[in-house]
């Protein structure tokens, strides 16, 4: 029985790493892509949600929302030039229909040198600490002796007694981030984070896991096509525990009345995650919102499995921008 259980342990184990954190707007979720993000927007605080169904045919195999705040601080105690922002998140991660659930709440700081007199050119760096808490429900998994003709609908011989297992850490994440614009209306940054730095490891009864660390490259910008037209281009090579993720791609802004103080624009576009799926991405701008909807087309052998369907995702970020402050770029794809 214990060698059973390590086994769906680290199967499980494995799965959720697979997924740390996964959005396919990576761009909508800028605390999770790079502690150095925290602060980099132009406005007095941003709030971003993000929710993602993958695989959904697959048994739920995962569900993903997250939810984060950042904002400036002592902007009247550092040079004008630089930002200093504190975030806040909190993530969820549900996978096997649930029978795993892992949760993380993290605490994120940057700070953002102003290369220039202006601050159109920064250099950041951020960190985050988190405490994360997994816990499987033993009452929801499935076992090979279960397995008949009519699915797991047997009686398995393992007993649990309906124990959930739970493993809690600290986990340890930093990047840097440069920013930087020419004109009023294009902008280009580059950055690298790296997640899991002091390899917490999860425990359970008869298991344990090292978690690796995640590193990533990340890079965007964007320039004008017209008067009334923005192109958006991102890109993201990501590395952990032996496997790889390459995504590229971008989204044409067009904007419906250029001479508003916060124009309404229309984004349309797509992304690739190499190896896996293409996903179309549509996204509405108004006030200080922005929208946006994902929807991953399986290119790889798992479509036979997931029946054609992918995963779709929502993105809501909030950003207030007073009126009377300066506009300054920042990344937004």
């Amino acid at each position: 029985m214990k060698k059973l259980l390590f086994i769906c342990l680290l199967i499980c184990s494995e799965n959720l790493i697979a997924q740390d954190p996964h959005f396919s707007q990576f761009f909508s979720s800028p605390l999770t892509l790079n502690p150095a993000f925290t602060g980099k927007f132009d406005g007095s605080y941003r709030i971003a949600g993000n929710y993602r169904n993958q695989w959904p045919t697959i048994n739920n195999a995962f569900t993903t929302s997250t939810l984060s705040a950042d904002f400036h601080i002592m902007q009247n105690k550092i040079a004008s030039n630089d930002t200093w922002g504190l975030g806040f998140i909190a993530y969820n991660d549900k996978s096997a229909n649930g029978a795993v659930n892992y949760n993380y709440f993290t605490a994120s700081t940057a700070y953002h040198k102003g290369l220039d007199e202006e601050g159109y050119h920064q250099l950041g760096v951020g960190v985050q600490i988190s405490y994360s808490n997994m816990f499987i429900t033993t009452s929801k998994l499935n076992f090979a002796d279960q397995l008949t003709t009519s699915g797991f609908t047997g009686v398995t011989n393992e007993v649990f007694n309906n124990s959930t297992l739970q493993t809690k850490y600290i986990d340890v994440n930093a990047g840097i981030l440069y920013n930087g614009s020419t004109s009023d209306r294009n902008n280009f940054y580059f950055g690298v984070s790296l997640y899991h730095i002091n390899r917490p490891t999860q425990s359970f009864t008869g298991a344990t896991y090292q978690l690796n660390p995640r590193a990533t490259i990340h890079a965007g910008t964007y320039f004008p096509l017209g008067d009334r037209s923005t192109l958006h281009l991102s890109a993201l090579q990501s590395f952990q525990g032996g496997t790889n993720e390459t995504v590229l791609g971008g989204a044409v802004q067009f904007v419906a009345n250029p001479d508003a103080e916060k124009p309404v624009s229309l984004y349309t576009g797509a992304w690739m995650r190499f190896n896996d799926a293409f996903f179309p991405y549509v996204g509405l701008e108004f006030g200080d919102f922005r929208l946006g909807a994902t929807y991953d087309i399986n290119t790889s052998s798992l479509k036979t499995a997931s029946e054609g369907v992918g995963g779709i995702e929502i993105s809501l970020i909030y950003v207030r921008r007073p009126s009377t402050d300066k506009p300054i770029n920042c990344p937004k794809f």
